[in-house]
């Protein structure tokens, strides 16, 4: 590398932000809140829905849809909670519902909302449907404790759903993201790490998760994840992009060495979790070919940022293909 081609800051390059971020904070709620952040996002005709995590000052988190005509502006929220935690019927919500992540299930006409419910059992994995936001029919846990940062995939491989997560168990080495599949949705087996947290000094060492739910394009599947690192100063969360096959994603095609979206503005750096990005939604204009990224900022807004999905290709293209490996015992599915 030579002083005329100097190494270029690639995540901001990727990333812009928008000049009205934060889009929502809890000043713009129509009803007591402590703070919003971490919403899955979609389109639902020509409005940008979000499915926003309100905590409230009990420090309980529901969910409550947000929609706007531009993505970035002028945004109706729900009077009421949208989602509420139904602790009756599910006790595993007592300490409240957090981080969804929305897919279109083109199959059943509807969205399927992963996410973490949360009680004294510890965080778990439960899926909910929805056609119109208005209306909720939960599915339940459908992962034991703890696990959390769960998408399902939009449709089928070799007949079986797939779903991305994050298990913890005591004693691990790390947290690791994970595929998992199931013949209806509610079994979920054949479980495999997808994506190992890495060791020492790295952005992404010890513990991962995925971000946004996977996005299908033409030449595979992009999946954005956060990497932890721990600091004398505190957690710092920074985004990464991998690329799986398309037929067979558990096969992983490229892996950032890089990460490609850190908190540096005031709102990502200073909130109640300082130093925070973390994106559970994005959505694809396909005329455009704009990805606008939705994310929280130190657990205490909602901001966000684009870029353009042939910028995010090329990067990801560019990234090293990780070293091959096999499953010991397991024959992976074809």
């Amino acid at each position: 590398m030579t002083e005329s081609s100097p190494r270029s800051n690639t995540y901001e390059e990727l990333f812009q932000r928008s000049p009205n971020n934060p889009i929502l904070t809890a000043k713009d709620w129509p009803y007591p809140a402590h703070s919003v952040f971490n919403a899955g996002a979609c389109m639902v005709g020509n409005d940008t829905l979000l499915l926003v995590r309100v905590e409230d000052r009990r420090g309980h988190s529901h969910l409550t849809v947000a929609r706007s005509q531009d993505g970035f502006t002028n945004w109706q929220i729900d009077p009421q909670p949208s989602f509420a935690p139904a602790t009756k019927e599910f006790p595993e919500e007592a300490w409240g519902i957090e981080d969804p992540r929305l897919t279109w299930m083109e199959e059943y006409k509807e969205w399927i909302i992963a996410y973490t419910a949360y009680s004294s059992s510890g965080p778990m994995v439960s899926l909910a449907r929805t056609k119109d936001f208005t209306t909720f029919d939960r599915m339940g846990p459908v992962m034991p404790p703890e696990d959390k940062d769960a998408a399902v995939f939009p449709r089928k491989f070799g007949g079986r759903y797939a779903m991305i997560h994050r298990p913890v168990s005591a004693g691990s080495s790390g947290a690791h993201i994970w595929l998992s599949f199931s013949p209806d949705l509610a079994h979920w087996g054949d479980h495999h790490v997808l994506l190992h947290a890495r060791r020492g000094a790295w952005w992404d060492a010890n513990k991962i998760g995925l971000s946004p739910p996977p996005l299908e394009t033409p030449e595979g599947w992009l999946l954005l994840y956060h990497g932890v690192r721990h600091t004398p100063g505190g957690c710092l969360y920074r985004l990464g992009i991998a690329l799986l096959d398309l037929e067979k994603p558990w096969q992983v095609l490229r892996r950032s060495d890089d990460w490609i979206f850190a908190p540096e503005m005031p709102y990502e750096r200073h909130g109640d979790v300082n130093g925070v990005v973390f994106p559970c939604g994005w959505v694809l204009d396909p005329p455009t070919g704009t990805i606008r990224m939705y994310y929280g900022g130190a657990d205490s807004c909602m901001a966000v940022a684009t870029t353009q999905l042939s910028r995010l290709l090329d990067y990801v293209h560019s990234c090293p293909a990780p070293p091959a490996r096999r499953r010991m015992g397991v024959a992976m599915p074809e």
